[in-house]
């Protein structure tokens, strides 16, 4: 019988009831911040065609608590219609995890790609009846691979801080 994976060092046997196995859990999810802006209404819907979106997405983390982490996926979108806004919709929508024996080196993968991912369908639904209830057709954005972006954006800045050592040099 082998040692288990999370057996103290030297092959001490943990103490009786040591919790050392990472744990992540979605503790409550909420909208933050929401606002719609019909700005042009009612005139907006005489005009014919489809809109043209501007979809921005931004992400924060903060650890609130003791093993208490909150992540918020921010998601702006503008929708054009023959040079007039159709709509504005602002939502930051944020969920509580509970993150215990997490790695550090996999706390801000998980916080900034793998949290968005399950955020994002509840807050899709809040824009898509959002803008339903704005009188226009529900807006379903497609999935996010945000831990694509995540790694994206972390090779982009490693790319930056390169190029900027090398101009130093």
């Amino acid at each position: 019988m082998s040692e288990p994976e999370n057996a103290g060092v030297g092959n001490e046997p943990l103490a009786n009831g040591a919790d050392t196995s990472t744990s992540v859990g979605v503790i409550s999810q909420y909208v933050k911040d929401f606002s719609f802006e019909n700005p042009n209404a009612p005139a907006i819907y005489q005009v014919q065609g489809q809109p043209a979106f501007d979809v921005q997405f931004n992400i924060g983390a903060a650890e609130v608590g003791a093993d208490v982490h909150e992540v918020t996926l921010k998601i702006d979108v503008k929708a054009q219609m023959e040079e007039q806004t159709a709509f504005v919709v602002e939502l930051s929508y944020a969920g509580l995890f509970g993150i215990r024996n997490m790695p550090e080196e996999h706390l801000q993968p998980f916080l900034l790609g793998e949290a968005p991912r399950i955020l994002f369908p509840f807050a899709r639904r809040v824009l898509a009846d959002a803008v339903r209830d704005g009188g226009f057709p529900p807006l379903m954005l497609e999935p996010i691979d945000f831990n694509g972006l995540y790694y994206q954006q972390l090779e982009a800045r490693a790319a930056e801080g390169e190029a900027g050592e090398a101009g130093t040099a």
